[in-house]
């Protein structure tokens, strides 16, 4: 089954078939949700904010007994639209947020430009992670690299002409792979796109030839023989890749870069109708039919409820903001 297949059966699925709704008592007191549930994924299909998003809110649905609407904002500017389009939106819940690890990095990339900012961490609230996968370099198959060292060999013979694909300035796959080229001492051509998914395509196209992205949104291109993986961003192999070398494997030991993917809430949520979210999504990512969903992709559940999840976001914002500060003003 590949990620189209994935996808189309989700939505095909009856959702009375699915799962067992659970009332909480805080929830029965509230009357929440009175209404559809808008999720805001900051990206257009086919990235991995919008893979997460569609199972989650599938079993959300039949959980919480209104529909869950996935919204796909595309404004571009490597999902900072849509991120403050939630961080506006009421704190009802009935405005929920999908996004990426890019959260944190877009307001520090707006200071670094002298930017209005446009929203500010702060004003979310972490419900849960869903997905958390280190991040693969993919090339055509037909490119002349077979290997991470003969990228980085013609990289340097051709300083600034080999292009590469992002989901915008600063967004996920942008600063991965200019956390690369700083450590390899290479200079790419760097390529903004409104989303993974359309610099997935240009990269199929051969509009660019690389691009970072997740292991669920290549796998099945890899398999038709369409890419090919050169390197993987984690601290240790992908098990659905487990032929692609690390970038510390391969001696750049300050590369490690995660595409995770998360549900946020404003952060002045009332406390019963966050208690209902976290209950609804321990629920929802340990059901069979959506981890069935997210293996097959390759990019198993990596589940943190809220508490654990905001000493991630922490951490992982911190190290992230680091290296967009010492990568520094890049187009």
């Amino acid at each position: 089954m590949n990620r189209r297949e994935i996808l189309q059966a989700a939505a095909a699925v009856p959702l009375a078939n699915l799962f067992t709704p659970f009332i909480s008592p805080a929830c029965a007191q509230s009357a929440w949700p009175s209404r559809n549930i808008t999720m805001i994924v900051p990206f257009p299909a086919g990235g991995q904010a919008d893979l997460a998003a569609r199972p989650v809110a599938m079993a959300l649905e039949r959980i919480l007994g209104k529909p869950v609407i996935v919204d796909n904002r595309a404004g571009g500017a490597g999902g900072s639209v849509g991120n403050a389009q939630a961080a506006r939106a009421e704190p009802d819940g009935h405005t929920l947020l999908m996004t990426l690890s890019s959260l944190a990095v877009l307001p520090e990339a707006d200071r670094l430009f002298d930017r209005p900012v446009s929203y500010e961490v702060s004003q979310f609230a972490p419900i849960a992670r869903v997905l958390a996968d280190p991040t693969l370099l993919a090339v055509p198959a037909a490119a002349p690299w077979k290997t991470l060292r003969d990228f980085v060999d013609d990289a340097r013979k051709r300083p600034g002409e080999i292009p590469y694909g992002s989901s915008g300035p600063y967004g996920t796959l942008h600063v991965a792979m200019e956390m690369f080229a700083a450590s390899a001492g290479i200079k790419l051509l760097h390529v903004p796109f409104r989303g993974a998914g359309p610099a997935l395509t240009a990269l199929l196209s051969n509009t660019v030839q690389a691009v970072a992205s997740a292991p669920g949104t290549l796998r099945q291109q890899v398999d038709d023989g369409k890419m090919r993986v050169l390197a993987n961003w984690g601290a240790a192999r992908v098990p659905s890749f487990p032929e692609v070398p690390t970038f510390q494997e391969l001696g750049y030991k300050d590369v490690e870069f995660y595409i995770w993917a998360g549900l946020f809430a404003q952060s002045t949520l009332p406390a019963p109708i966050m208690t209902r979210l976290r209950e609804a999504m321990a629920q929802a990512v340990t059901a069979p039919e959506v981890t069935k969903m997210f293996a097959a992709a390759g990019s198993p559940v990596a589940y943190l409820d809220a508490p654990e999840f905001a000493k991630f976001v922490e951490t992982d914002s911190a190290r992230l903001i680091a290296a967009v500060k010492k990568i520094g003003k890049v187009e």
